[in-house]
């Protein structure tokens, strides 16, 4: 089930980008949408983005990704 508030959207992605992304979202314990969002977070604070820090889920509702 998808967290209320946030915008879904299909993606077309590279399978060996996908890969990569699984690998990184297992080794850092989090679902692969939550590592594609800390991804763009990433990239666009990089870039000089500022945007406010994510809420934090309530424990057990990270697996809902």
């Amino acid at each position: 089930m998808a967290s209320p508030g946030k915008k879904h959207f299909p993606l077309r992605i590279d399978p060996a980008v996908w890969a990569e992304i699984e690998r990184l979202a297992a080794q850092d314990l989090r679902s692969v949408n939550a590592q594609v969002e800390f991804l763009l977070r990433e990239a666009l604070a990089r870039r000089g983005r500022k945007l406010p820090q994510p809420v934090p889920l309530p424990p057990g509702d990270a697996a809902s990704d």
